[in-house]
């Protein structure tokens, strides 16, 4: 074979161009020089660069410019089914393809035609090597297919619920997903990428898709109640995904024989309370020594830890408040077993609070675990008619009313329980209570500043349980969960450690076991310790390390919840009053926080003004499905120029 001369050859290696795969593409350069394993290439737009040479597929001499656009037009025309089918089962390379399809030798532009078919069409072949492929297997090839197939009619179908949901239309395949797709979507389905992408058409967020497409046509009562529901909704998705009353075994034991008392207990509570978790019983020991009874409800003596029922407190650990309604920590039946209700001879674990009878000092304090006889289920707005501070203020004065002489002394006694601990009063606490009415279309907010005898008893009395009891347990050694503060930092923790707001050196929650699962779980280790028997928890358990750090998260979120409910039927007062603004007092920065109603809100500009400073903040809008609105301060009227 002859040769060619080194001048031929280097006026060859000068027009040399190249076609070539980089980057999962094709791509042509001008060769400017040959280094044996790597070229040095000049592209189209003058960029010059280094490639490997077992890259190169081509090398051709037409105008470089030419190759790519030809090549990719012959391409287009290439039927890949009529290409699958003269292949053979073998595999091939591409300039082999293009020889046997054009039916002679293919020029430049028509090899890499069919180098760049057979790239772009990996489910008829796959790719063996540079250059090299084999067809597909046919039953692949059909899946494959099948499956594009597919995705266009799901892509079809995905348009028309987008184009449904963007004009007020819920489609029928979402209608039986829409808590679903609210709360805990999953983002690879057909449905809810049509969401994310009506979405984004619309710029409206999904709540209020739904809303205007009907998804709360259900929904009697005010407009207003679909966000509402909204939001309930988002909480108990999360919190509730079985539903607020799902099924459990209601299996009660038995409580063991307890001693029975002569004593006659009361309870104080609001009008609406059912879960009735302590009482007070009065006696005087002697002229010098009263013995108050601090009884509280024991639902630990009606299931055991290993119960159904007892999974069920644990996977809620609270009972949950907000405006018009509450979810329980028991069921309605434990509830009613438990609770301390007027005229029932109720089991209770006790403490027995001695104070001397001038000084009204503590003496001495017992526990025990017994039944005793509620008397009555006093109510707060009644009480609180006639247990005032005029009626406190004179001690020797008689109190016609039953229990009114107990509870005088009773106020007497936590008023020197709370200067012993050091207490300040807290006098701008308020409590604001939400009535509810015609299905939300109305709301009621009325406020009731703490502080009253009644609160004092009460608050004081807990208090003293708590730490006795928390002090009990500390020093005998038993393991319990703890209501600490320190540095200003509240937590739950199974260690003793102190409460410093309230000035106690023990606190651990015992008092409300039917709202509350650590005080169940305190109240078991009580009870062992108190009869003599062995603690469920030994110390430094794992499990209960774990109950008191899953409840202060979920104390948190359930008080959060609460705030952000309350937020929104204060918005709703607001609207529904007319007003277009607010008494409020100055928080920090943009925060302000209303003066009659339980309401923070973020001021569109900063006030640029004292913390507790009297503002009036303007309504400009409000926005229910994001609780919140715009709100602004009053603009200062220009200053009047000063005449000279």
């Amino acid at each position: 074979m002859d040769r060619p001369s080194p001048r031929q050859d280097d006026r060859d290696r000068r027009i040399m161009n190249v076609f070539f795969e980089e980057d999962g593409g094709f791509k042509v350069a001008r060769v400017m020089e040959d280094i044996g394993t790597s070229l040095q290439i000049e592209a189209v737009t003058g960029k010059r660069s280094k490639i490997k040479s077992n890259l190169v597929l081509l090398k051709f001499a037409t105008a470089l410019g030419e190759l790519l656009p030809q090549a990719e037009a012959l391409a287009a025309d290439f039927d890949p089914d009529f290409l699958y089918e003269v292949c053979g089962p073998s595999e091939f390379g591409f300039d082999e393809l293009a020889l046997d399809y054009f039916g002679h030798p293919p020029s430049a532009a028509q090899a890499a035609a069919c180098a760049i078919k057979l790239h772009g069409a990996p489910m008829y072949f796959y790719k063996r090597g540079k250059g090299r492929y084999q067809k597909a297997p046919e039953e692949n090839l059909k899946a494959a297919l099948a499956s594009i197939e597919r995705k266009k009619r799901e892509a079809a179908e995905m348009e028309i619920w987008v184009d449904e949901l963007k004009s007020g239309v819920l489609p029928d395949a979402m209608r039986p997903h829409i808590n679903q797709l609210l709360y805990k979507p999953d983002r690879n389905t057909l449905i809810a990428k049509a969401c994310d992408k009506a979405v984004a058409d619309s710029g409206r967020n999904l709540p209020e898709l739904f809303h205007a497409a009907g998804a709360w046509s259900h929904r009697s009562g005010a407009p207003h109640m679909a966000q509402h529901d909204f939001h309930l909704g988002k909480f108990l998705a999360e919190y509730f995904p079985k539903g607020t009353a799902p099924a459990v075994e209601l299996v009660f034991n038995t409580p063991p024989d307890l001693p029975n008392t002569t004593l006659r207990a009361y309870s104080i509570d609001d009008a609406t309370t059912v879960e009735i978790d302590d009482a007070f019983s009065f006696q005087q020991l002697d002229d010098s020594r009263i013995e108050v009874g601090i009884h509280i409800a024991a639902p630990a003596l009606f299931f055991s830890p290993d119960s159904a029922l007892d999974t069920y407190a644990k996977s809620r650990l609270s009972t949950v408040y907000y405006p018009g309604a509450k979810i329980t920590m028991l069921p309605d039946e434990a509830v009613e077993a438990a609770t301390l209700k007027e005229g029932r001879d109720c089991p209770v674990v006790s403490l027995y609070a001695v104070f001397d009878n001038t000084t009204n000092t503590l003496v001495a304090v017992r526990s025990a675990v017994e039944q005793v006889h509620i008397a009555k289920n006093l109510r707060l707005h009644e009480l609180e008619v006639w247990l005032t501070e005029s009626a406190v203020s004179d001690p020797s004065k008689n109190i016609e009313q039953e229990f009114g002489n107990e509870l005088v002394k009773m106020f007497a006694i936590a008023t020197t329980l709370k200067e012993k601990r050091g207490a300040k009063d807290n006098t701008d606490y308020v409590d604001y209570n939400f009535e509810i009415e015609d299905d939300g279309a109305k709301v009621n907010i009325s406020q009731r500043v703490r502080g009253s005898p009644v609160d004092t008893i009460v608050a004081e009395f807990m208090i003293l349980a708590n730490s006795e009891w928390g002090k009990l347990l500390a020093e005998n050694n038993v393991a319990g969960i703890y209501r600490a503060q320190q540095n200003m930092k509240t937590r739950m923790t199974t260690d003793a450690l102190p409460h410093e707001g309230l000035g106690v050196a023990y606190y651990a929650w015992s008092s409300s076991p039917l709202r509350r699962y650590v005080d169940l779980v305190n109240q078991r280790q009580l009870i062992a310790l108190i009869q003599g028997g062995t603690p469920l928890y030994p110390r430094r358990a794992p499990m209960l390390n774990e109950i008191a750090r899953t409840f202060d998260v979920t104390y948190d979120a359930y008080a959060e919840f609460q705030r952000n409910m309350e937020r929104f039927w204060c918005l709703r007062y607001l609207e529904q009053a007319g007003r277009t603004s607010f008494d409020a007092t100055v928080i920090r920065d943009e925060l302000v926080r209303g003066a009659n109603l339980p309401l923070i809100v973020r001021l569109k500009a900063p006030a640029n003004l004292p913390a507790k400073t009297p503002v009036m903040v303007n309504v400009e809008s409000i926005d229910y499905w994001s609780i919140g609105g715009i709100f602004s301060l009053p603009s200062p009227p220009p200053e009047t120029p000063q005449v000279a």
